[in-house]
């Protein structure tokens, strides 16, 4: 009876040890996962891929539908949002709005894109994301814009390298995959193999590269001659990392020629929407004049913001162009004191 009475009271918390062993088990297998799941996002695309650029007032949800609707690239990107909006009472709604999904888009074709400087912020707007059912973050660390920098984000985070790897860190935990869009450097070309050396070795899931430095904003052609050698680094420093590359392209095609080349991933496009809103045609064609109306229509029939029409003009040199009486027909929508007035003079 004392033997029986021993074991039962020595099997008990064996059964407690290996009971919690196969819960600790089990929560591990269900992080890991998660977190495969989400690190796989970038490979589910056949390369090279094409991504339209995040653009601050340009890609929101309105024109990233109608870039779907034109010709749609593989991956979207949101306009960047700021951190230290997310984890304020009075910015979250902003935020929110900036990470809205469009009609067909899901985690697994559109990227939230971040910026800030703080730690603690990117940790909560990391997890945030995550929980609105994306699969992928993608930090800037590029932007050129004085305001962003003066605040310590974008390409200032080039002067900062300890701080651009503590963001990334602190986004880590999220289990999303976690991608940097940067440039060149900071003030001079020269500053492209350190820093990029250095973003190579924080295991990112994907690395975007506009080919110029903050200093030469886009006023510059794109370095495209050191694509070469920043292939090859990255190929020895983190070969599964997806390399982007960005600037001065124009069309799919004509990025899908580069990528092929000189064996990049990624070819991403942003001003070059403007010239051509089908510039994602996997075959490129000629459009008609009511092709393009037809574009800027289903536009003005997204626009949400009925009191504010000087943002929305600025799309209209998107559509209208390149037809007979195109400049004319802008200039008149231009004057427009309205949607009804816009859409009167369309037809």
């Amino acid at each position: 009876m004392q033997t029986s009475s021993s074991v039962f009271r020595f099997s008990v918390p064996c059964f407690d040890i290996i009971l919690s062993h196969l819960i600790f088990e089990a929560l591990i297998g269900a992080s890991f996962s998660f977190m495969v799941k989400y690190s796989m996002f970038w490979d589910q695309f056949t390369t090279p891929f094409a991504i339209l650029a995040p653009m601050e007032g340009v890609t929101d949800v309105a024109f990233r539908q109608v870039v779907a609707r034109a010709a749609p690239p593989e991956i979207f990107f949101t306009e960047f949002t700021n951190v230290s909006s997310y984890a304020s009472e009075a910015g979250r709604n902003n935020a929110l709005e900036r990470l809205q999904f469009a009609p067909g888009e899901t985690g697994a074709n559109l990227v939230a894109q971040i910026w800030g400087k703080n730690p603690a912020h990117f940790a909560a707007t990391a997890q945030g994301v995550a929980a609105l059912g994306y699969q992928a973050l993608d930090i800037n660390m590029g932007c050129p814009d004085r305001h962003v920098v003066a605040n310590g984000g974008g390409a200032d985070l080039i002067r900062h390298p300890e701080l651009a790897a503590e963001l990334i860190a602190a986004a880590r935990p999220s289990g999303l995959a976690v991608s940097v869009k940067t440039r060149l450097g900071y003030s001079r070309v020269e500053e492209w193999r350190d820093w990029l050396s250095f973003l190579l070795r924080q295991n990112l899931a994907a690395l975007t590269v506009h080919l110029r430095t903050k200093k030469e904003m886009s006023k510059v052609a794109a370095h495209h001659e050191l694509i070469p050698a920043i292939v090859e680094l990255r190929n020895q420093l983190a070969p599964n990392t997806k390399l982007i590359i960005n600037g001065d392209i124009s069309d799919r095609c004509s990025g899908q020629r580069l990528a092929e080349q000189f064996g990049f991933e990624g070819i991403m496009i942003g001003r070059g929407v403007f010239q051509n809103p089908f510039c994602f045609e996997t075959r490129p064609t000629s459009h008609s004049r009511q092709e393009l109306l037809d574009l800027l229509k289903l536009h003005l029939g997204l626009w949400r913001d009925y009191d504010r029409l000087e943002p929305l003009k600025r799309f209209f040199k998107i559509y209208v162009r390149d037809f007979p009486g195109a400049a004319e027909l802008r200039e008149r929508l231009m004057l427009a004191r309205n949607l009804g007035e816009i859409k009167e003079e369309l037809g």
